[in-house]
């Protein structure tokens, strides 16, 4: 970020309100009355002069503490990916993947983290890498809403176990959140459908938590991602995020990675998810 100072103007960067303007926050003219009136920070710092310059590559831009991404080269898309399909660009065997959603954009997407082919619902796809790193990668702990039908009817106190927590084989674990949504009789034991918060990105920790507290999963969609809802998103089908769901989204990763952004180190590979979550 430079400043244009009064011994000459700066020459390196983009003017704010051009950039913010041009990532169709408001106009110039309101964006220099946010400057004015310290309603934006850039790299953490507000800043109120007029002619701060930028640099949309590597700045991190925030208007009313929400982030803005500045380079309009970015693509940011929902998929509520259906069943059947892998979360893989390219499938070595053959099965259904992610191309025949990606077709219609120009960038070449990736998806962030994975479901499993038989786990429905909310998936990223984007050529933000950097971002990507940040809400894939378990260490960040980004919470994710499932929804998951079950085999026989689940008590009060199955779903107090799951929130207190218990070991796995692979250690300790329990939900942030648990509700029984539903339950019902059926000549086998009737079913459930229960919703879980969690944000563990350990494989396919959904099915493996319901299974070891006796109710195996049938069905199971992912109905949240961060401060993404899946809404009324039918099955197989995809749109670009919006403005308002972007900066949630931004904020987010922001907060989680201060530096994300700011660095090409992570590159857009990581947005395949190759090591994250398969639930």
């Amino acid at each position: 970020m430079t400043n244009d100072a009064s011994n000459g103007p700066a020459t390196e960067g983009v003017r704010l309100q051009k950039v913010l303007a041009n990532a169709g926050v408001a106009s110039r003219r309101v964006i220099e009355q946010y400057i004015v009136e310290g309603r934006i920070r850039v790299n953490g710092s507000v800043v109120t002069e007029l002619g701060t310059r930028v640099d949309p590559e590597h700045d991190l831009v925030d208007v009313d503490g929400t982030a803005v991404q500045l380079d309009t080269g970015k693509r940011y898309v929902m998929l509520n990916k259906p069943t059947g399909v892998v979360s893989s660009m390219k499938d070595e065997k053959g099965r259904a993947d992610l191309r025949r959603f990606t077709k219609e954009y120009e960038e070449r997407l990736y998806n962030v983290g994975r479901l499993d082919a038989e786990t429905s619902g909310l998936l990223i796809l984007t050529n933000d890498g950097d971002l990507a790193h940040v809400l894939a990668h378990p260490s960040f702990g980004v919470t994710k809403v499932y929804i998951a039908k079950v085999d026989g009817r689940v008590t009060a106190q199955t779903i107090a176990k799951l929130t207190t927590g218990f070991d796995l084989e692979d250690g300790f674990i329990q939900a942030d959140k648990a509700r029984l949504i539903d339950s019902s009789a059926g000549p086998r034991g009737g079913s459930s459908l229960v919703e879980l918060t969690l944000h563990s990105g350990r494989n396919r920790i959904v099915r493996r938590m319901l299974a070891a507290v006796g109710h195996p999963v049938t069905e199971l969609v992912r109905r949240q991602f961060g401060p993404l809802h899946l809404g009324t998103l039918p099955a197989g089908k995809s749109r670009e995020l919006t403005k308002i769901e972007l900066g949630a989204l931004l904020t987010l990763s922001r907060q989680e990675s201060p530096a994300a952004g700011a660095s090409s180190a992570s590159g857009t590979e990581h947005a395949r998810g190759d090591s994250q979550e398969n639930e």
